[in-house]
């Protein structure tokens, strides 16, 4: 009988997802908020997204062997919940809290886990639950996912799972021994969101904003190291500024957030709106700034051995999706490969909780070399889509062979028109990678403030960043490093620079997807046909959503976002949709 594990992630109370291993296989993955259109799925549990799996994969309840979480309880003997105690002494109900009731939050979540898989048609009786440490399963979708066979550093970096906030480990022959675990609230990532939340945005959500905003700043005007520090092997927040909980936070229209009145003492109001202006942007380089040099420590101290013997590292949780950092441990001579999991994040964690049970059932999972791990629709159901949806769109088949979708669409876009692109199977994970797309020509210009004004609705200063060939990604960014998923930035090679400026942020980088054929034909070959029409292949590639929403999943959601913004053009499958009397190509 098959080995089926069935892991799924929202102990945290947001990002819910499933995923879906069947021996050893991934099948299938997918986050909550692409079904029920609610990002981040605050509050829910991953009902939808773990149906999605079942289906895909054709099969029942009964037939998992076992499901995994990514959230266990903590024992009172582990160092964990006394340090959490000690540190947060100054709110005596939280400390008692975590001494007396210190799994309180496990046994909820895995209340709401029982309910979820009971709609699902689970017998509880005879379903097997195992609970996996959070870091745990970070580590494991990161170690376990990436391919490496020989022995393997280990790096996670998030806000906190159950208590532990940063995990060091080593993997060894399948094997994953862990080094050492800082915990709550000395956590790099939890200040990182904590000046998030500073600088205007909402934690969870706008750090990748705040990063994006770091290359307009001066990290040398503000000295940030009064916030944290790293001695004697242990990681300190400043918890007089950031990090705090309780009576010490600063509140604002009645919410609480997770800095001090001291911090905003210290640099004034906290920034509203969405202008990137003097001095936030210096305050977001400085925090940059921060957070690079305190992780490179850290992973020196911790893991520094390992990469001199064998180069090989991997990183998850939500800080492995700061690209900047990744470049900086990708330019150490020590390192040979890293390996980023691409749903760093906790929705990534239901991956990481079936891979790991998975390992220890005897059973070892595949090397992830793509995320298109969703639902996909037929040509049928597109049309169906169009023939319901209130908008009676005009749409054309394309249907003179596999090449046509790929040149019509290339000639849409050399003409400077940004194209939605619908193709295949979901992504999963935070970044579109060529099955949920809004596409541009990164020669033509204006073309990134055209999708950022009338389509995406965001920030001017967020960058766009480029999926290329895998013939160009060596020569546009001078690096043959692996680079799949959009989880690295790279300085772009100066000629390339005027070749595609619309895909270079503001510091000469970009955030690259260097994509093998075999992985996405079609979109490798409308790439290829950019490469012959304009020299270049390469393409801007963005989310294909709304400012504030999840990425699209059905052609019905794809229809609203397109119906709800200025885009022309939307292919779906082999369905061309325009408006506003445009010609098909």
């Amino acid at each position: 009988m098959a080995l089926t594990i069935l892991g799924l992630s929202g102990a945290l109370t947001h990002d819910p997802s499933a995923a879906l291993y069947i021996d050893g296989k991934l099948v299938a993955a997918a986050e909550e908020e692409r079904f029920v259109r609610d990002k981040h799925a605050k509050n829910r549990m991953p009902y939808e997204a773990a149906r999605f799996c079942l289906d895909f994969a054709g099969i029942k309840p009964k037939d998992v062997t076992a499901v995994a979480i990514p959230f266990a309880p903590i024992s009172l003997a582990d160092k964990a919940r006394w340090h959490y105690a000690k540190r947060y002494w100054y709110a005596p109900d939280r400390a008692l809290d975590a001494l007396l009731t210190g799994n309180r939050r496990f046994k909820r979540y895995k209340k709401r886990i029982e309910w979820c898989l009971a709609q699902l048609g689970f017998d509880l009786s005879k379903t097997e639950i195992i609970p996996v440490e959070h870091h745990l399963t970070h580590a494991s979708s990161a170690y376990h996912c990436s391919g490496f066979t020989e022995k393997t550093a280990i790096l996670g970096i998030d806000g906190k799972g159950e208590y532990a906030t940063t995990f060091f480990g080593v993997g060894e022959n399948g094997k994953i021994r862990k080094i050492k675990e800082f915990y709550d609230p000395d956590s790099l990532g939890g200040l990182y969101g904590a000046i998030t939340e500073y600088l205007g945005f909402e934690m969870l959500d706008g750090e990748y904003k705040v990063m994006g905003m770091a290359p307009y700043g001066d990290p040398s005007k503000y000295d940030f190291s009064r916030l944290a520090r790293f001695e004697n092997g242990e990681l300190i927040i400043n918890t007089d500024y950031a990090n705090v909980i309780g009576f010490r936070r600063y509140k604002e229209k009645g919410k609480g957030y997770y800095f001090s009145p001291k911090l905003i003492e210290w640099l004034g109001p906290m920034r509203h709106g969405d202008i990137a202006d003097d001095p936030y942007i210096h305050y977001a380089a400085s925090m940059q700034k921060l957070f690079e040099d305190l992780a490179l420590q850290m992973m020196d101290h911790y893991l520094g051995d390992i990469l001199k013997e064998t180069g090989k590292l991997v990183f998850a949780g939500g800080g492995a999706l700061n690209v900047k950092l990744n470049q900086k441990i990708i330019a150490r001579p020590e390192l040979k490969e890293l390996f980023v999991q691409p749903a760093s994040g906790d929705a990534g964690t239901a991956i990481g909780a079936a891979a790991y049970v998975s390992v220890e059932r005897g059973v070892p999972v595949e090397k992830m070399e793509h995320v298109y791990l969703g639902p996909e629709y037929s040509n049928e159901d597109v049309i169906a889509a169009c023939a319901r949806h209130p908008a009676k769109p005009q749409f054309e088949v394309i249907t003179d062979g596999d090449s046509a979708v790929p040149e019509r669409i290339a000639q849409i876009l050399a003409d400077g028109n940004p194209v939605a692109w619908f193709q295949g199977r979901m992504e999963f994970g935070p970044r579109a990678l060529g099955g949920r797309s809004i596409l541009g020509c990164p020669s033509a210009p204006g073309v990134a403030d055209r999708i950022n004004e009338q389509i995406k609705f965001r920030e001017r200063w967020r960058p766009f960043c480029p999926s290329m060939l895998d013939t160009v990604g060596p020569q546009m960014l001078g690096s043959d490093h692996p680079a799949p998923f959009m989880t690295f930035t790279f300085e772009v090679a100066e000629e390339w620079k005027t070749r595609v400026p619309e895909v270079v942020h503001e510091d000469g980088t970009s955030r690259a997807q260097v994509l093998k054929r075999e992985y996405n034909p079609r979109y490798y070959d409308l790439m290829k046909q950019m490469e012959k029409l304009t020299g270049n292949g390469v393409v801007l590639n963005t989310s294909l959503n709304r400012r504030g929403e999840p990425m699209i999943c059905s052609p019905t959601d794809a229809l609203n976002m397109f119906f709800g913004s200025d885009l022309q053009y939307l292919i779906m499958q082999d369905v061309l949709v325009v408006k506003n009397g445009k010609k098909a190509g």
